[in-house]
């Protein structure tokens, strides 16, 4: 292999890669499990890392060097995108161009935290873009067109919304409510009303089975194991579909009210595209039960799916090269200023 492009989702939970002419060809957790006695030496990445969570031995680390979108260990998440993109690619006898996608709020430190990451991971030229750009492309619509779209990209540590027209945003916001909140509303919900510690990984097979925002049709349930606060012994106690809506009440209210807000700022004619077009959802969070019918009931507005939405930024972001390469954008809008 020469060269090649890459377009990387770098998320909270998960790092996706899109390679120009093979599509999606890795989807693994963003955890990486450290050795603490041995000089934070790396023992395992992704997938193996992540089935080490809550499971290792005192030495043994098992961590998320993104919070929130941006980077918290630069370190290791230099080390995590090495890893990752030779395992994508190989070795490549020419370093790659690499586009790398991060949340719409994030200030220029962090932009330039995740360029010079992707860089020391072995990238020839970075292009750094705002995910709901990303997303957009991804969902196939048209960012060029003068037309208003809205695209709601939920995550797993930030939930970006977005009016796109002409290639740019017109107006936006990133919440720090996604995925990962998802998950600790969970675990909160059932301490407080069951006095039971689930770890991480419970919590989220309770999300992708039972959970849901908007009332289901017909209840559904799930047995569950954790750790009884009151006697400390393990116990398995069966969850519905109720008690998670219940769970889950506060964080999709705050996903649905800045859709609102950023509906509220939307200049009227492109306020009536979106009403016309409907509001399409991207990423993990999206897939949450009942979520766009929430949307929907609050907004007045047809809201879908978008068809992968899980892979729809890595897929936006790696056509975002082709879209550079045939002249469409103008690269140097998405090289961070030194």
């Amino acid at each position: 292999m020469l060269s090649t492009d890459i377009g990387i989702d770098l998320g909270t939970a998960s790092v996706l890669v899109y390679v120009k002419g093979q599509g999606t060809v890795l989807k693994e957790p963003s955890v990486v499990a450290i050795d603490k006695d041995n000089n934070d030496k790396i023992l395992a990445v992704g997938e193996e890392a992540r089935a080490m969570l809550g499971r290792t031995p005192g030495n043994i680390v098992a961590i998320r060097p993104m919070r929130e979108g941006v980077i918290s260990d630069y370190r290791i998440t230099e080390k995590m995108l090495k890893y990752f993109i030779k395992k994508a690619v190989g070795r490549p006898l020419r370093k790659p161009r690499i586009a790398i996608c991060v949340p719409s709020n994030v200030t220029e430190v962090e932009r330039r935290a995740v360029e010079n990451a992707a860089q020391q991971a072995g990238a020839r030229q970075v292009f750094v873009i705002e995910e709901p750009i990303a997303a957009a492309i991804g969902a196939g619509i048209d960012i060029e067109r003068a037309c208003g779209s809205m695209i709601v990209d939920i995550g797993g540590g930030t939930t970006d919304v977005a009016v796109i027209s002409l290639g740019g945003t017109v107006e936006k916001t990133s919440i720090k409510t996604a995925g990962d909140n998802f998950d600790e509303a969970i675990v909160r919900y059932m301490r407080k009303k069951h006095s039971i510690l689930i770890g991480e990984r419970s919590a989220e097979d309770l999300k992708i089975n039972i959970g849901t925002a908007f009332p289901r049709s017909s209840s559904v349930a799930m047995d569950v194991r954790g750790r009884n606060l009151v006697t400390g012994l393990p116990k398995t106690i069966t969850v519905t579909s109720e008690e998670m809506q219940e769970a889950l009440h506060e964080a999709v209210t705050n996903v649905v009210e800045a859709v609102h807000m950023v509906l509220e700022r939307t200049p009227p004619e492109l306020a009536s595209d979106i009403y016309d077009r409907g509001i399409v959802m991207t990423g993990g969070g999206s897939l949450l039960h009942g979520l766009d019918k929430l949307i929907s009931q609050r907004t007045g507005i047809i809201t879908m799916v978008a068809e992968d939405a899980v892979s729809c930024v890595a897929i936006g972001t790696g056509k975002f090269i082709e879209y550079i390469s045939s002249g469409k954008v103008n690269s140097s809008d998405y090289q961070p200023t030194r």
